[in-house]
């Protein structure tokens, strides 16, 4: 049953009707055919919950996109944000201002090793694209390599560097990218049977990559940390340090995308913190400031930022370091700090999430794997445990999409809006999620999970 929002005053289906109908006469949504879309007019939302204007409460267990990192609302970053447009609004970004000056300041303090500039876009496709711009004029090479299982935006060469089908209608075959497999053991392409295997397996198949591809042809290897929404694969130990260890044997630029996983979404300040390495580029948005004024950015190196110490760098945007954003951003991660959300996020992660989703696993036949970390997990739902059969085939739409529709459902009339990409469930709650949230979001996988079952092979 899906409660009454305790902060909508009186349900309006009339005003949400109203709403709906401008939507569906004048917006178009992305990654939607427009005639099959029926989006849900939202009249509010506060921490952990949004409602609708029926009266209808929704834990959010997608944090907007993955980008909520402190939930909706917060009155320490909504009065900033009112303090900098009474103060200044705008303004262009050649000029050195205060808001922006302390944003990347705040920034640089938490990112890995030297990476002391901080280059600010709209969001995360755009870090995304100067990022691979800047590793290709510094090394003065064309290629980059990307996984397959990977989402790094819808821009021009983000969308061509995405693994996940998203990229297909955009792929013309020509943006110099190479794709390789990273590590997953559940699903291994390598037939390895042990975390180490798998490591040592990748890490030989990417130099294979490397080698055939011509090493002085290669600018950077981009790498999601901690893959998003193609998974939530965390890397096996070792991983990332030895494809540091291959740029660094190559001369090439290795790139964080940082975009979901940064910002507490692990219970670190980076993901890149788990795993004690460095990378030369580091791309971030979402939760540098909780999404709610649009900023992302790249953090660079002192080697590549000399790169362009006399020669121009040749990339800009209107809005870069926006001061609206940038004041969101200081705010926020004064918030964390203030409220310790990144270390909660640590510990929800260890003792409710992960301990949560593993109980459930063991009584629900379609689910076969959790994975993650922080407030960053991934169901991995099968009809065969044994064999390992998706729920749903990859890509899959329509009646073939039908078991996970069913699950979504079943969900959102518990009152929890669930992430469902594929055959995969996210739990991806605010990273400062309560305990008592948490556990009621859990409690609605429960049940979901119920209706999944029904479509598993009987006993597997």
């Amino acid at each position: 049953m899906t409660p009454h929002a305790p902060h909508a005053p009186y349900a309006d289906p009339a005003a949400g009707a109203a709403v709906k109908a401008a939507d569906r006469a004048h917006v178009f949504h992305s990654w939607s055919a427009q005639g099959l879309i029926d989006p849900l007019a939202v009249a509010g939302a506060e921490g952990s919950y949004f409602w609708d204007y029926d009266g209808n409460r929704y834990l959010d267990f997608t944090s907007g996109l993955v980008y909520t990192n402190i939930g909706y609302q917060h009155p320490t970053v909504i009065a900033a944000i009112q303090e900098q447009a009474g103060k200044l609004a705008t303004f262009a970004p050649a000029f050195a201002i205060e808001s922006r000056s302390e944003a990347a300041r705040l920034i640089a303090e938490r990112t890995p090793g030297d990476l002391d500039k901080i280059f600010f876009t709209n969001g995360g496709a755009e870090a995304v694209e100067n990022a691979i711009r800047m590793a290709r004029l510094h090394t003065g090479r064309p290629k980059v390599l990307s996984a397959y299982r990977s989402y790094h935006g819808a821009t021009s060469t983000a969308i061509n560097l995405t693994g996940d089908p998203r990229r297909w209608p955009s792929d013309n075959g020509s943006a110099g990218v190479v794709r390789f497999w990273a590590p997953f053991l559940y699903r291994s392409p390598f037939h390895a049977q042990t975390e180490a295997e798998e490591c040592a397996r990748a890490l030989q198949h990417l130099e294979d990559t490397i080698a055939f591809e011509g090493p002085s042809s290669i600018a950077a290897i981009i790498l999601e940390t901690v893959p998003g929404t193609a998974g939530i694969m965390t890397p096996p130990p070792g991983y990332l340090a030895g494809v540091r260890e291959i740029c660094d044997r190559y001369g090439i630029v290795f790139v964080l995308d940082e975009v979901m996983a940064g910002f507490g979404r692990t219970g670190a300040w980076f993901a890149a913190d788990h795993f004690d390495v460095v990378p030369d580029l580091l791309t971030f948005a979402k939760g540098v400031n909780s999404g709610y004024v649009p900023l992302g950015g790249v953090a660079i190196s002192a080697e590549i930022a000399a790169t362009f110490e006399t020669r121009p760098y040749p990339g800009g945007l209107t809005y870069s370091g926006h001061p609206l954003a940038c004041a969101a951003a200081v705010a926020t991660i004064g918030v964390m700090e203030d409220e310790k959300v990144v270390e909660h996020a640590a510990r929800i992660g260890e003792t409710v999430l992960g301990p949560g989703l593993r109980e459930l696993a063991e009584r629900h036949p379609s689910v076969g794997e959790v994975r993650g970390l922080g407030a960053f997990w991934a169901l991995e739902l099968v009809r065969n445990r044994e064999t390992r059969e998706p729920l749903v085939p990859y890509n899959a739409s329509g009646e073939a999409n039908a078991p996970m529709a069913a699950f979504g459902a079943a969900a959102k009339k518990q009152g929890l809006w669930p992430f469902i990409n594929m055959n995969r469930t996210h739990a991806v709650p605010a990273c400062n999620v309560s305990e008592a949230e948490a556990k009621e979001g859990l409690a609605a996988l429960d049940v979901a999970l119920s209706v999944a079952d029904t479509y598993t092979v009987q006993g597997a």
